[in-house]
């Protein structure tokens, strides 16, 4: 269809000044999933991003808004744990 640029936010971050109340932007982390899933080809290392997302929502001292970045962080939670 000839889209080539996608406008995202590691861990959701921001907000948005013309919806009041609105919680975020849009994960990277969850449009990179949905692009993994339909085989297109990023370069961009999902693992990477969620390190990144972790480390500045830890910084923020907020929960990454991001439901595939969530779901990854709890995977290697319950992972450690085992």
């Amino acid at each position: 269809m000839g889209v080539h640029t996608f406008d995202a936010s590691v861990a959701g971050l921001g907000g948005c000044p013309y919806a009041k109340g609105a919680t975020g932007n849009v994960g990277t982390e969850d449009v990179l999933f949905m692009l993994n899933g339909l085989g297109i080809e990023t370069g961009v290392d999902i693992e990477r991003l969620v390190d990144a997302a972790e480390f500045i929502s830890n910084v923020l001292g907020r929960k990454p808004v991001s439901r595939t970045g969530n779901a990854m962080l709890g995977k290697r939670a319950n992972a450690k744990v085992a």
